[in-house]
């Protein structure tokens, strides 16, 4: 049943009231069905025409296309509605309940990023009535604190068709036009096991990752000599080396190692050429140590995103915020806008070192200045007429 949207507040709590947890482990993760379902119904209670798309591969998630107006073109202001996985022993007030105190607002999403929407839709709401000469389109996505596959499923439609994006991800409300790309890669190594007492009676995996372990930090320092961009505060690509698991008993020869790695690429940088050159790298060291070596990305990679600082969309939100649009190392799903040809820019309430902590919160110094600059955009964008080249 379509419900009109409630005030702002009210439809932050429905929000952060409707759990929908990503999560690569099966037992926790969640449906975002019923987040969008609140979204879709009180959108198309304002006039929006509303599209629901459930992901192939995941018919519990779905995107939400919710469109105002029409024609070519159009303004998208796109956020995700799921939100990490959380330790409620660690939380000072109930994650999924909103609580208020001193001038925030606490919940898990309401930074990242369930609180972007209630903003979005209290900025569309002032113009409901008016002509419209390119659309005001409203995204919500599912997946993306994991697999980002909601955006993927977009960019293989290559809809919604639209000239601008705002994703609004936490930044403070300060644009952001550049981040890295994200890719995560894992390297199996089989040995074969036997008593401790005679190393020659197995291969041991462990000794095999140790050279591995030398070849990728290697290969991290030629990367930070090869690349490095200003923008960023950490000006080189990274690699995080950040689990690793290895053998059963200190009396066994360590039969079966892994380890799982985190490279973040510049902007220009390409993460198929990154994921070749690594496997080619560490493809010897497996024959080299009588062990079977094996490089297999986690997920499909975020490509790294750029952009122009020429583009109207920079521009224009240069000009309503007083701030220059700088660069992020976290990921968004702006790569895959930006591949369906829709100029994007990265900004929304909070910040980011708010995002995936315990007592995650929402500074209401942000709400209403997050939602004019929405509205300014809105108009600029979509209501008047568009200024000569």
């Amino acid at each position: 049943m379509t419900a009109r949207a409630p005030d702002l507040v009210s439809m932050l709590r429905t929000l952060i009231e409707t759990p929908s947890v990503s999560c690569t482990d099966p037992r926790i993760d969640q449906s975002n069905l019923a987040v969008v379902d609140h979204l879709a119904n009180w959108l198309d209670g304002l006039g929006f025409t509303v599209e629901l798309m459930r992901l192939p591969d995941q018919p519990e998630k779905a995107n939400l296309v919710a469109t105002l107006g029409s024609g070519p073109g159009g303004l998208v202001f796109a956020g995700h509605t799921d939100t990490v996985p959380c330790d409620p022993a660690l939380w000072r007030s109930e994650p999924f309940k909103l609580a208020e105190r001193d001038h925030r607002f606490y919940g898990l999403g309401t930074c990242d990023m369930k609180g972007f929407f209630a903003l979005a839709i209290e900025a569309a709401r002032q113009y409901l009535d008016a002509p419209l000469r390119q659309p005001l389109i409203l995204l919500a996505t599912a997946d993306e604190e994991c697999s980002m596959d909601g955006a993927r499923f977009l960019a293989e439609r290559g809809s919604p068709a639209a000239r601008y994006a705002v994703v609004g991800e936490p930044t403070g409300l300060k644009p952001q036009r550049m981040h890295k790309g994200m890719m995560m890669e894992t390297i199996r190594i089989q040995g074969r096991s036997g008593h401790s007492s005679d190393p020659s009676l197995g291969s041991n995996a462990l000794d095999a990752m140790h050279l591995v372990l030398g070849e990728i930090k290697a290969f991290r320092a030629e990367l930070a000599e090869r690349y490095q961009h200003a923008s960023f505060e950490v000006n080189v690509p990274t690699m995080n080396l950040g689990c690793l698991h290895a053998g059963d008993n200190p009396n066994r020869i360590c039969g079966h190692a892994e380890l799982q790695i985190d490279l973040r690429a510049l902007p220009g940088m390409d993460n198929d050429a990154l994921h070749e050159e690594l496997v080619k790298r560490l493809a010897p060291l497996g024959p080299a140590n009588d062990v079977d070596l094996h490089v297999n990305q986690i997920h499909p990679p975020v490509p790294p995103f750029e952009t122009p600082a020429s583009a109207e969309i920079v521009q224009v939100v240069e000009r309503l915020t007083g701030t220059t649009a700088g660069a992020v190392a976290f990921g968004t799903e702006a790569p895959f806008y930006q591949q369906m040809g829709i100029d994007s820019v990265v900004m929304g309430p909070g910040y980011i070192d708010q995002a995936h902590q315990p007592d995650e919160y929402l500074d209401q110094s942000q709400i209403k200045p997050t939602v004019d600059v929405l509205s300014a955009l809105i108009r600029e964008l979509c209501v008047e007429p568009a200024r000569p080249k």
